[in-house]
């Protein structure tokens, strides 16, 4: 076994270890007074938890040269749509009821569930697309481009657990932190791209002195 895999395999043991934990819990009966509130709470944060792992990938990787970080970043970010799919999941079915109406009725009357919604429907084409098949027939640009839709994922989630709590925000607080952490390095080294860009053509042409 290489270590590529063996660290695959590391990393999705690691992510599966709070879903064992709360099936056993939920076996042994010890999710508290309100069991659905309780599975709702924990896959929305974990949802988040893998959201703001997988956009640090990237800034880890360039800050410290931890090149190799890339080669999990798609399974942590498949794992951010796993646990949103279940807390999306037990929402419909276990306090919907499965009835449509039940749920539109819902989002109308509490705008936060519509917005954490429209965070999970924007990580869906997200997941379709994290194969390097769909890498090659979107164009590595294009690609780049959709993906960016995780930062909107992310903030939306930030917010539909913000809205959630209401006064006690110190864990959507930590989120939105972090969040901004990242948008603030995506946002620095764009601009440094975008002037080492604007410079290089101007001191090609320079003739030399």
């Amino acid at each position: 076994m290489n270590d590529v895999r063996f660290y695959k395999i590391l990393v999705a043991t690691n992510a599966l270890i709070p879903l064992a934990l709360l099936a056993v819990d939920a076996w042994r009966g010890r999710l508290g007074a309100n069991p659905i509130e309780f599975f709702l709470r924990t896959t929305g944060v974990l949802t988040l938890v893998f959201l703001v792992v997988t956009l640090s990938v990237t800034p880890l990787r360039k800050m410290f040269g931890w090149n190799s970080l890339v080669k999990y970043r798609r399974m942590l970010g498949l794992f951010s749509f796993f646990y949103g799919a279940l807390h999306l999941l037990t929402y419909s079915v276990f306090d919907r009821g499965s009835s449509l109406s039940s749920i539109v009725g819902d989002v109308a009357q509490r705008p936060f569930i519509a917005i954490g919604m429209a965070a999970f429907f924007m990580l869906i084409p997200l997941a379709v697309t994290s194969t390097n098949g769909w890498i090659k027939r979107l164009g590595g640009k294009k690609w780049a481009r959709l993906h960016k839709l995780t930062y909107v994922a992310a903030i939306l989630g930030v917010v539909h657990f913000w809205m959630i709590v209401k006064s006690d925000i110190f864990y959507p607080a930590l989120f939105g932190i972090a969040l901004a952490g990242l948008l603030a390095y995506r946002l620095v080294k764009s601009r440094r791209s975008s002037a080492v860009k604007r410079t290089t053509p101007a001191e090609a042409a320079t003739p030399p002195s």
